[in-house]
């Protein structure tokens, strides 16, 4: 496959967030990385061989948030990650030599095509979802090399919008339809009506890329009629933050399980976090009536300890909507995300197990 939609990164590409401490080894000496030149089909395949398991890859975007007539802001997450992420220290809890750094899904050039675009003006909404739409094909055609190869990747920043790409190319990798479990106060189920970070899962289930889903905190006040009846018709499922934080029906844990449950062992999943489910988040969509962090790694754990599990998601951070400004939201945005991946790492069983 061509390195056409992927910018293939390098130890040069990390070293300005990369720090070092006399008697101790950080996450950043233990990563892979591939050779720019090399073809990635062939690279990521002799990755496989040699003992990697999971690859890291950024989509550096808020195209989707902004064709779902929202803010930007999501394309800064995966700076904020590195910075946090690199710099964590190894040891017997974990260390990362079997994680390949890959690079980010080039998209330069739609953000720029996107940057002065109105999402208030019909005309210029629809050109941003164009975009994404575009957008979209680069993102499955990366995904599935990865795919492809028996990894798994752990995909950072951008908007929701990106879980199209994952479901579409891993299904098409794996030839059959793919699960879903989503944290997320919004079902991102929205009208097949040009393609946003609202209607990932309902674009992938329309194209039958998506045969089951369950949302875990969907907010009953944060999706409309149309939304909630879509998930019905379609069969999918889902526990309501009011169900687990306001009215305590189930845990957290029993709220997962009611998807897990009746995913188990049938087809590949997909593992999504949505960080506007978090409260306080510097995020697309900020809120103050969310779950904690701890409550968002417990829930990347059961997911991640599926023996089905093949990606992680973790979406729309955006480090400059942060109260206290975007370098205050770039650290806290990065060592949320940072944890959520270790939460994944931790608990995730061998891609193709």
């Amino acid at each position: 496959m061509s390195n056409h939609w992927l910018h293939i990164y390098t130890e040069a590409d990390i070293t300005a967030y990369c720090h070092s401490r006399e008697n101790e080894q950080r996450f950043w000496q233990t990563l892979a990385f591939l050779q720019p030149k090399d073809d990635l089909t062939q690279a990521l395949r002799d990755a496989a061989q040699f003992g990697i398991k999971y690859v890291l890859v950024a989509i550096n975007e808020d195209l989707g948030p902004r064709a779902n007539c929202g803010r930007g802001g999501a394309h800064l997450g995966w700076q904020a990650f590195l910075q946090r992420f690199l710099n964590l220290p190894c040891n017997r809890f974990l260390t990362p030599d079997d994680v390949l750094l890959l690079g980010e899904v080039r998209c330069d050039d739609l953000q720029q095509q996107g940057a002065d675009l109105d999402n208030r003006d019909p005309q210029q909404l629809a050109q941003l979802r164009e975009l994404n739409g575009q957008l979209d094909e680069r993102v499955s055609t990366v995904m599935k090399a990865i795919f492809d190869a028996g990894l798994a990747p752990i995909v950072i920043g951008g908007g929701h919008n990106n879980c199209f790409g994952l479901l579409q190319a891993l299904s098409q990798s794996t030839q059959q339809a793919c699960h879903a479990i989503n944290f997320d106060p919004h079902a991102d189920f929205r009208a097949l009506e040009g393609r946003h970070s609202g209607n990932g899962f309902s674009y992938a289930h329309n194209q039958s890329y998506l045969s089951d889903y369950h949302v875990v905190g969907m907010h009953e006040q944060k999706n409309n009629h149309t939304i909630i009846s879509a998930l019905d018709n379609a069969g999918f499922s889902y526990a309501s933050y009011q169900d687990i934080l306001v009215r305590r029906t189930l845990t957290l844990t029993e709220a997962c399980q009611i998807g897990l449950n009746r995913f188990a062992g049938q087809a590949p999943l997909g593992v999504e976090v949505d960080v506007d489910a978090i409260s306080q988040m510097p995020v697309s969509a900020y809120t103050n009536c969310g779950f904690t962090v701890n409550d968002a790694e417990h829930f990347v754990h059961l997911a991640a300890s599926q023996e089905r599990a093949r990606y992680l998601h973790l979406c729309e951070a955006a480090p400059e909507h942060h109260p206290q400004g975007v370098q205050q939201g770039i650290s806290d945005a990065g060592q949320v995300l940072a944890s959520l991946v270790c939460s994944y790492l931790q608990a995730a069983p061998k891609p193709g197990a």
